[in-house]
């Protein structure tokens, strides 16, 4: 019988300098994005009033529930019915280009912290604070890669 990996997730928050600046703590399991967002940064205050926020398109509704200096979030495309067509328009296409080569340096982050192989190969670390630290530990890593 073969044995079902454990999968976690945690929230990264990194600056345009791809250095990371937040890690949440690890979920277990399958977790939207957006709720991890809600979890670790309660509506009620306002986290981000002063920040230019980057996001994907897995957290719409975010400006309905926080406020920032400015939202950069793509455009998504519309459900398709049968006679309508639900493509973007070039000037849309363009928007989004230009959103994604902002937020890239998010993903060179996490990518960084990938180099450290524990995080990119199968985990089977069962015990959560053991998790949490190892990923901490290469955050902090590859933040001195940057710093160096």
């Amino acid at each position: 019988m073969e044995k079902k990996a454990h999968t976690f997730k945690e929230l990264l928050i990194s600056g345009k300098n791809k250095r990371i600046l937040y890690i949440s703590k690890t979920y277990e399991g399958k977790a939207h994005d957006y709720g991890l967002l809600k979890e670790e940064f309660p509506p009620e205050q306002s986290w981000f009033k002063n920040l230019k926020v980057h996001l994907d398109l897995g957290f719409q509704g975010f400006s309905d529930l926080y406020s920032c200096k400015k939202l950069c979030i793509p455009i998504k495309k519309q459900k398709a019915t049968k006679s309508d067509k639900n493509e973007l328009t070039e000037e849309q296409k363009e928007h989004n280009k230009f959103l994604s080569q902002e937020r890239v340096f998010v993903e060179h982050s996490i990518g960084g912290m990938k180099r450290y192989r524990i995080l990119s190969n199968r985990n089977r670390l069962k015990n959560k604070k053991t998790i949490n630290k190892v990923i901490g530990v290469c955050a902090a890593l590859w933040n001195y890669t940057i710093d160096a």
